[in-house]
């Protein structure tokens, strides 16, 4: 996981503990850092921002002659990365869900292309709901995909939740409107709405997800977003944060992502948390993210 990251960093944190600290000996040095950030994904203006910030942390730092002097720069490049990760306040599902009154559910709605991993996110998301003791109704409002439906009605039958789903075709709204309908008809607490991925240039398709916002209203609108196609990352939700709105992300892949910089990228230029990360295809295989996890990935071992 982001190994390619983590071997620039490993190598700029060294050289900087080797210097005098002074702005003609780091100059370069972040220069360095800059063009591997680059080179991992991370936008221009972000890998700019994180040089200042380490720069400004760094001034007046006194390096130990003796012992280890990387401990130091480790330490002011984990709060750069942490301020520029920084957003305003936190969420996470479970407090939601806990926090709804009684006879009211948990409404929230996941977008993203196609391929990213949405359905799945969404059958993880629905295992850590249920183990944490809540009950779960999906929403199946790729009316358009083939295979959608039965995609997400097997997530459904292996973790023992229903889904409510019209033909495909049908109105996504209707459907997402049906699902919220059930849950508060039943006591159910969270209702998840699976939505159509085609690509977020396609009108029809930003038409569609605002529709459903405005139907059924979510208190929560997810994006997930595959790490592994980097750069391309950040212009979806960038996209889809400009025409539909969303409170949050999840990265799939993460396991396999050597690189890591849209990571970074994405809460900065959004201003929207990444909660959670998808590090493998079981349904336990979700891991809480935030700025300090992500610094700690990046930093382990350097």
């Amino acid at each position: 996981m982001f190994e390619k990251l983590k071997q620039g960093i490993k190598g700029v944190v060294e050289r900087i503990s080797k210097s005098e600290l002074s702005e003609k000996d780091l100059d370069p040095i972040l220069w360095d850092l800059q063009l591997q950030l680059i080179s991992n994904d991370v936008a221009v203006e972000i890998a700019q921002r994180v040089c200042q910030e380490l720069k400004e942390r760094l001034a007046g730092v006194q390096l130990a002659r003796f012992g280890d002097k990387t401990e130091p720069v480790k330490e002011a490049l984990r709060e750069a990365i942490e301020a520029v990760m920084a957003t305003n306040g936190e969420l996470d599902i479970l407090d939601l869900a806990d926090g709804k009154e009684e006879g009211e559910p948990l409404v929230v709605m996941f977008v993203g292309i196609n391929g990213t991993g949405k359905t799945t996110t969404i059958a993880k998301i629905s295992k850590l709901l249920m183990d944490n003791g809540h009950t779960v109704v999906l929403a199946s409002g790729d009316t358009y995909r083939a295979g959608a439906i039965e995609q997400l009605e097997e997530h459904a039958r292996r973790l023992g939740v229903r889904v409510i789903k019209h033909k495909y075709g049908s109105d996504a709204a209707a459907v997402s409107f049906d699902a919220v309908q059930h849950a508060r008809a039943r006591g159910i607490d969270v209702v998840l709405i699976d939505t159509a991925g085609r690509m977020q240039t396609n009108r029809n398709l930003m038409d569609e997800l605002q529709k459903i916002k405005r139907v059924v209203q979510p208190d929560l609108t997810v994006m997930v977003l595959d790490s592994l196609i980097g750069n391309d990352a950040v212009d979806q939700a960038q996209t889809f944060n400009e025409i539909v709105g969303f409170d949050a992300a999840i990265l799939t892949k993460v396991d396999a992502d050597a690189k890591g910089g849209s990571s970074l990228s994405v809460t900065y230029l959004t201003g929207k948390p990444i909660i959670y990360v998808g590090v493998g295809q079981e349904y336990r295989d979700l891991q809480p993210f935030d700025a300090a996890w992500f610094a700690e990935k990046i930093l382990a071992d350097t």
